[in-house]
Order: C-alpha cells, then sequence, then structure tokens
C-alpha cells in the first residue's frame, strides 16, 4: 500500500483521510461528511484494500461502492485500481449506457470491489449474476445526492441484500434528515465524522454574483469568459436543452467547449469526460444530473448560468473547483425576480457573495415590476457592501 500511495505521489493524508482510514481499519461503520475534492475516494479505498482477503478467480466480490453518476463510478474504479497497484485485487465498474455483457463476463472472472450505480447493480442482482452473499464492505458514495435523484428504493433492495454483518460506510457533502434515516435503518450503531467546514462553501473559492437581464445572459457569459481566460471552467445550466443550446451558441465563439448530460449515450459521456480530464477541453456545460461526477483538479472557474434550484447544488456545484486546496472562483448569474433565490444560498453557506460587475451590463437596483427609482445606497455598508434596500431590489 506504502508503495502505491508513493506511485500516486500521495504523500501526506488529507483530514478526512487522517479520521476515517484509522477507524474503518477497525470495522466501525461509519457516516464521513466532506464535500468532494478532500480525498474521500482514498479514505474508505485504502481500508477496504488493506482487509481484503486474499484474491480467489470467480469468487463473489467482498466489496460494494454505490454511486449516483457513471462517470463517479469510473472514477472510484480508477482511484481504487491504482490503489491496489501491486495487489491480485480487481476492481470491476458495473453501470448503464453500457453493455451489460462485458461487465458480467468481467464478473463471472472474480472481482473483489464492484463500484456502481444502483440500477445496473439491481440489474445484475435480479440476473443472478452479482451476487451479494460474502459481502464484508458496503459503500454509499455522494449518498445525499443518490437519494436526490430517486435511488431510495433500489439502495434499501441492495443492502436488505448484503449479509447484516457488513461494515457500512456512508460519505456525503451534506447530511439531510433523509440520508441521516437511511444511516439509521441500515447501519449499526455508525459513528459521524464530519470533515466539512462550518461554512460548506470552499474557503479557496472566490464567490460572486451578477444582476443580469435574462436576454444579456449569453452575451455576459461571452464577456467573462473571454476576461477571465480560465484554466478549465464548467458552466452549469437547469436543463438538458439548456445545456444545449449554450453549447451550440458558445462553439462558434469560444474553441475548446463541450458539453455533458444525463441523456447522453455513454459513449459520448466517456469521451467528453476523458478529453476534460485530460485538459484537451477547456470549458464544459454541464447539467447538475452530471455535476457531482465531475472530478477535476485543474477546473479554475464555475460559472451559474442558470442559478441553481436547490441550495444544495449551489454548494455541489461550487465545489467542482478550489479542489484539494486550490484556489478558484465561482460566478453567479441572477436575474431581476431570482433574488430570492441568492439569499436562500447566502443563508446556506452562511456568506455573502460579491457584487461583480462587467462594462456594458445593466446592474438592477429595483424590484421587479415597480417604476419607482430605487434608494440612493446607504454610505454605510450593511450585509457584506449591500444595502437591506439592495438585497430587497434583487
Amino acid at each position: 500500500m506504502l508503495d502505491a500511495l508513493r506511485r500516486a505521489d500521495y504523500l501526506e493524508p488529507t483530514p478526512i483521510q487522517s479520521g476515517l482510514i484509522p477507524r474503518a481499519l477497525e470495522g466501525v461503520d461509519l457516516m464521513g461528511q466532506a464535500q468532494t475534492g478532500t480525498g474521500k475516494t482514498a479514505a474508505f479505498c485504502i481500508p477496504i484494500l488493506e482487509r481484503l482477503h486474499p484474491h480467489k478467480r470467480g469468487a463473489d466480490p467482498q466489496a460494494l461502492v454505490l454511486t449516483p453518476t457513471r462517470e463517479l463510478a469510473v472514477q472510484v474504479r480508477d482511484e481504487c485500481s491504482k490503489l491496489a497497484a501491486g495487489r491480485k485485487a480487481n476492481v470491476v465498474a458495473v453501470y448503464g449506457g453500457k453493455p451489460i455483457r462485458s461487465q458480467i463476463e468481467k464478473l463471472s472472472r472474480g472481482a473483489e470491489i464492484v463500484v456502481g450505480t444502483p440500477g445496473r447493480v439491481m440489474d445484475l442482482m435480479d440476473r443472478g449474476v452479482l451476487i451479494l452473499g460474502g459481502l464484508r464492505f458496503a459503500v454509499l458514495d455522494e449518498a445525499d445526492r443518490m437519494l436526490d435523484v430517486g435511488f431510495r428504493p433500489d439502495i434499501e433492495k441492495i443492502l436488505r441484500h448484503c449479509p447484516q454483518s457488513r461494515q457500512t460506510l456512508l460519505l456525503s457533502a451534506t447530511i439531510p434528515p433523509p440520508v441521516m434515516r437511511l444511516a439509521q435503518q441500515y447501519m449499526r450503531k455508525p459513528e459521524m465524522l464530519n470533515f466539512s467546514p462550518k461554512n460548506p462553501a470552499v474557503e479557496t473559492i472566490e464567490q460572486f454574483y451578477f444582476t443580469v437581464d435574462p436576454q444579456q445572459k449569453f452575451d455576459l457569459l461571452v464577456k467573462l469568459l473571454q476576461r477571465e481566460n480560465p484554466t478549465q471552467a464548467i458552466i452549469f445550466c437547469r436543463t438538458k436543452r439548456g445545456t444545449e443550446r449554450i453549447h451550440r451558441r458558445l462553439a462558434r465563439k469560444i474553441p475548446s467547449v463541450d458539453t455533458i448530460y444525463g441523456d447522453l449515450p455513454q459513449t459520448t459521456r466517456d469521451r467528453v469526460m476523458r478529453e476534460f480530464r485530460d485538459g484537451k477541453t477547456q470549458i464544459l456545460v454541464a447539467t447538475d444530473v452530471v455535476g457531482r461526477g465531475i472530478d477535476v483538479t485543474r477546473i479554475s472557474h464555475i460559472i451559474n448560468f442558470d442559478i441553481p434550484q436547490f441550495c444544495d447544488d449551489y454548494v455541489h456545484r461550487v465545489g467542482r473547483t478550489g479542489r484539494m486546496g486550490r484556489e478558484g472562483v465561482a460566478y453567479t448569474f441572477v436575474t431581476p425576480e431570482e433574488g430570492n433565490e441568492l439569499t436562500r444560498i447566502e443563508v446556506r453557506i452562511n456568506l455573502l457573495l460579491k457584487r461583480a460587475e462587467i462594462e456594458g451590463f445593466a446592474v438592477y437596483e429595483k424590484p421587479p415590476g415597480t417604476d419607482q427609482p430605487a434608494e440612493e445606497p446607504s454610505s454605510k455598508p450593511v450585509f457584506g457592501g449591500r444595502t437591506r434596500r439592495h438585497r430587497r431590489a434583487l
């Protein structure tokens, strides 16, 4: 393991690795709360690899890792395989969008660790190909997102087929009540380890907002990208149609742009993610569905072209940058009607976003539907530089 860690250039443990690995090695059920990009995949892979029984060809899996997206399943598989270098431990990823036959063949040869999305895992279980009777470890990675996208029934059915003697590790960026209820029902006296900062927005990320007319959002996006010239950036939209439209228009103006969303064929999603990780693509337009599956350390900018519908989605989007201690910057576009959404985000992260401006784009200072001019701002700053009137005007 030490040789594999040196080859991976993992020289110092991150906080979640320091806290979770020793307790996991002792067999304790654990709930680990930490932002993505803090090294949590290695935090659960290392103790599992250390405690695996010797490899036997054709043996049933000893560990199952459930992830919300195909991209994350591939990333976890790659990370576990990297850390398993030098030992006989097969790691197989199973997920939809790829032919099931090749995954069945890999499982038939024996896999100590299976990483997969709940839907494909269920399919393989129903076919009698994936047998969980010998399972010793179950991991729920990005548990909050799996529940968000409706995987709870599948997760519960999978866990009911696992031996009660298993060790269960649950990793999540947030621990809302549904995640807590899942843990209480399917874990044995789990210990809670919280490695999230009190402010859920990563401290190394600068966060700004623009107030902008909806008709000017795309022009603002182009100006912002030209001004910032990001190393790599993700532009988040709420809908598949939105990502397609922005990608199509952006590709005419800026080179090295691609898009990813849930309905794309898996081969296309794999290609897009591979080129983005390799740095061949500079700008990626994406939806929240795949946002959690994007783990690239060179991302310097996040742009919320559409303000997220849920506050936790803001936390997860912004967490794509500033990873592993690197600095990053996030910009959120806010139309005059979306002031309440901005305020809810600020309350959730306990931080006031800074107003950003670009010459030529209007800054709104009056409530929508009101023809009366807004009051002049007070000389005394309130709410981090914005007056109360300004907050209402948003």
